[in-house]
C-alpha cells in the first residue's frame, strides 16, 4: 500500500497542534459550553486532558483527569452519576469502549446511570500506532448492551448537536466521534432521537451512512448524479435506538447501500440487514465497511482509501449494486 508525500502531509499526526485543531478542540469547546448551560455536568478525561483547556479555565472544579485508567474512569463516573451529577467521559475509542465493555454494561447500563462516553479516534484514525489501536469493533459491542444509546455524529456540527441531546438521555450514551469528516451540516442539526436524518433526496437508491460514512455518501451522491444516477442519503446518527421505519421505507423504494468506518460485522450494515431479514424484505443491499480480517497499519487517509471508505469506493459499490 503506497503512501504519497502529499497525502501524508495532509493527514497530520492527530497528536500534533494541527491534528488537534479539528475534532479535539471542537470537543473541548463543546463540553465547556455544555457545562456553561448545565450545572450538573462534570467531565472526566482518560488521558485526553489536552482537549479540555477551556473547561479547566471555565469550570476547574468540574474537570477530573483520570489518566490511562479507562476502566476505573467509567466506574468513577458511575459513582458521580449516582450522586446526582451528569458525567461525560472523554476517552480514546480503542480503549474507552472496547476495553471498558464490562464496566459500561454492569456499572452504567444495568443501573441506567446517565453517563455519556465520548470516544475519539475511532475506526482507523490511530492506524499508524498498530492494529491494537484500531477501533473497528466498538459499535458491534455497544449495540448489544441493553439500555445503552449509541450516537454516531456525521461531522463537527452533528457532534455539537448530539452532545447537547445526550444530556437529556435517561441512561448511558456512547457518542462515537469520527476524525477528518467531510462537512455535512452547515450548523448543528435538529436530530431526532432514534431517527435517521434525510440529507439528500434520491430515487434510484438510498445510501445510508454513519460517522465518516455520511460525508462519503454525500460526495458519492454528487458524483453519481454526474453519471445520471439519483442517490438519496440518510444519516444514521443513531444506531440505537435504530430507525427501522426509515430502513424499511428505503428498501421498499429501491436498493440500499450502507457506509461505515467499522467492521462489516455488527455495525450499521449488519443492523440494516437484520431489519430486512426480520421483515422478510428481499431488497438489493450492499455494505461498504471494513473486512473481517487483520487490518493494515498506516496513515489513516491511505487506510480509508485502501479499504474503499471513500467517495470513490462508495461510487464503485453503488454502481455494482445497481447493475446486479
Amino acid at each position: 500500500m503506497s503512501t504519497t508525500v502529499d497525502r501524508s502531509a495532509a493527514m497530520e499526526d492527530v497528536f500534533s497542534d494541527e491534528g488537534q485543531a479539528s475534532s479535539l478542540n471542537l470537543l473541548g469547546k463543546a463540553l465547556a459550553d455544555l457545562a456553561d448551560r448545565h450545572p450538573d455536568v462534570v467531565v472526566l478525561s482518560a488521558d485526553l486532558g489536552s482537549a479540555l483547556t477551556e473547561l479547566r479555565d471555565r469550570h476547574p472544579q468540574r474537570y477530573f483527569e483520570m489518566g490511562i485508567a479507562e476502566n476505573n474512569t467509567i466506574s468513577v463516573a458511575a459513582g458521580m452519576a449516582a450522586s446526582g451529577f451528569r458525567p461525560y467521559v472523554l476517552a480514546f475509542a480503542p480503549f474507552g469502549m472496547i476495553k471498558c465493555a464490562e464496566q459500561i454494561r454492569t456499572d452504567l447500563a444495568s443501573t441506567m446511570l446517565p453517563v455519556t462516553l465520548v470516544t475519539r479516534l475511532s475506526g482507523l484514525a490511530m492506524g499508524y500506532f498498530g492494529a491494537s489501536h484500531h477501533a473497528v469493533e466498538d459499535l458491534a459491542i455497544a449495540r448489544v448492551i441493553t439500555n445503552l444509546t449509541v450516537m454516531t455524529p456525521a461531522d463537527n456540527a452533528a457532534t455539537v448537536a448530539l452532545l447537547e441531546r445526550s444530556h437529556d438521555e435517561p441512561g448511558p450514551v456512547l457518542l462515537r466521534v469520527s476524525e477528518a469528516t467531510a462537512p455535512v451540516y452547515a450548523s448543528p442539526p435538529a436530530l431526532e432521537r432514534g431517527r435517521f436524518s434525510r440529507v439528500r433526496e434520491g430515487r434510484d437508491l438510498t445510501i445510508v451512512g454513519t460517522g465518516t460514512g455520511v460525508g462519503c455518501a454525500v460526495g458519492a451522491a454528487d458524483a453519481l448524479w454526474e453519471h445520471g444516477i439519483d442517490a438519496g442519503v440518510l444519516d444514521a446518527a443513531y444506531l440505537k435506538p435504530l430507525d427501522e421505519t426509515a430502513i424499511l421505507a428505503a428498501a421498499t423504494a429501491g436498493p440500499v447501500l450502507t457506509v461505515e468506518e467499522h467492521s462489516v460485522i455488527g455495525g450499521l450494515g449488519a443492523a440494516v440487514a437484520e431489519v430486512l431479514g426480520r421483515h422478510g424484505i428481499a431488497a438489493k443491499f450492499a455494505s461498504v465497511a471494513l473486512p473481517d480480517e487483520d487490518l493494515e497499519v498506516g496513515v489513516p487517509a491511505d487506510l480509508l482509501a485502501h479499504y474503499g471508505i471513500s467517495v470513490e469506493g462508495v461510487v464503485a459499490k453503488a454502481v455494482d449494486l445497481l447493475s446486479r
